[in-house]
């Protein structure tokens, strides 16, 4: 997407895998639009009390250290040096309680950033974290009361700001939850209507306004990158194709005991709708290049170097795989040598065929 203050990790709702939480950036992403000039100065850029700056240096110390619950008090107490309404400190505590699963209390956050909010772009922005946190709180479960109040906090942002695109995508997300496919499905072609076809998340938007089931789901987070090759790698624009994405690396040795098997499922599926991507964390591109030119390794080939694509899927150890079906949808995720890779890709292959005389319609629910 192209402008909310941070970017959202990425798997599609809060239904998904792990801490990858939805599909689009977050309403504080780089999403985020432009405020009005008068406005655009946060108010704690204005503080300068050496204790609410020593607060902030180290908050974000702590949460670099990954010591969220101290990070969030010293955020905390920043935000209460400022007077309370410290949008700055405010955003961080929201952001540490979402990235830790704490949704009670980042739809209480939310609220502060409402009450926080100077003009319609921020309250926005605030009110559609606050439906964030309830949808995250919901989960797996089909708590209708939660839901209806997740849509209620989306369509208060967009009423106060139409072209919050995450608003959007959230509540057709919510909305296809409730059953309302038809509503769903509006609610995607909006988020369509605010951003670039070029955009990378335009394809999985486009997906879910064709069809709303599918965001129901548990979606794999999506990505473009730049394969090894030069050509540009959108996970959403695999075409109805099953994706395989191997995350390795040339000093890793049960992933070179691994290589032969995947060399096989290269050879084996050639021609069929399998497209496989291997992702490697290697920090040495040189030797990355040669190793996979001395094995002949030629399908989609991806150096990782800063770890982020990594993160994204929430791999710690390698080998890892993930298999995708043609909706993008995430059926498997699989770690260490001797996993049945292969006989999971046939099925997905098979469903992939299946899908290719589906007609593009949107679905139909319930209002």
């Amino acid at each position: 997407m192209t402008a909310y203050r941070r970017s959202l990790s990425a798997a599609s709702s809060a239904a998904c895998l792990v801490s990858l939480l939805v599909s689009f950036p977050s309403a504080h992403g780089q999403d985020k639009p432009a405020a009005p000039a008068a406005t655009a100065q946060s108010a704690s850029d204005t503080v300068s009390d050496p204790k609410y700056l020593a607060a902030m240096t180290e908050g974000k110390k702590l949460a670099r250290e990954r010591q969220y619950t101290f990070a969030i008090d010293e955020y905390k107490k920043a935000n209460k040096i400022a007077g309370g309404k410290d949008r700055k400190s405010l955003l961080e505590v929201y952001d540490l309680q979402i990235k830790t699963g704490q949704y009670k209390d980042a739809v209480a956050t939310a609220s502060l950033l409402e009450q926080a909010a100077r003009n319609p772009v921020e309250k926005s922005l605030a009110e559609s974290d606050r439906g964030r946190a309830i949808f995250s709180e919901v989960g797996d479960k089909n708590k209708a009361d939660k839901l209806e109040a997740a849509d209620a906090a989306f369509k208060a942002a967009i009423a106060d700001y139409p072209k919050n695109v995450n608003a959007h995508f959230y509540d057709g997300e919510v909305l296809a939850r409730l059953n309302r496919m038809d509503a769903a499905s509006a609610e995607f072609k909006s988020c369509l209507s605010c951003i670039s076809p070029n955009d990378p998340s335009y394809i999985r938007a486009q997906h879910f306004a064709e069809h709303p089931e599918i965001s129901t789901k548990k979606m794999a987070p999506p990505f473009t990158v730049t394969a090894l090759d030069g050509t540009k790698f959108n996970l959403d624009a695999m075409g109805g194709r099953v994706v395989l994405i191997d995350f390795w690396a040339t000093w890793c040795g049960p992933c070179n005991e691994e290589l032969p098997h995947l060399k096989k499922i290269a050879k084996e599926f050639a021609g069929e709708p399998l497209v496989m991507i291997s992702v490697s964390d290697d920090k040495d591109e040189a030797k990355w290049k040669d190793f996979i030119a001395k094995h002949e390794m030629t399908w989609v080939q991806y150096r990782d170097a800063n770890g982020e694509l990594g993160k994204q899927f929430g791999v710690q150890s390698i080998p890892h795989y993930f298999t995708i079906d043609a909706d993008g949808v995430l059926t498997a995720e699989m770690m260490g040598s001797g996993s049945d890779v292969e006989g999971r890709l046939k099925k997905l292959i098979v469903k992939a065929k299946a899908l290719e005389t589906r007609p593009v319609a949107v679905a139909s629910g319930t209002e």
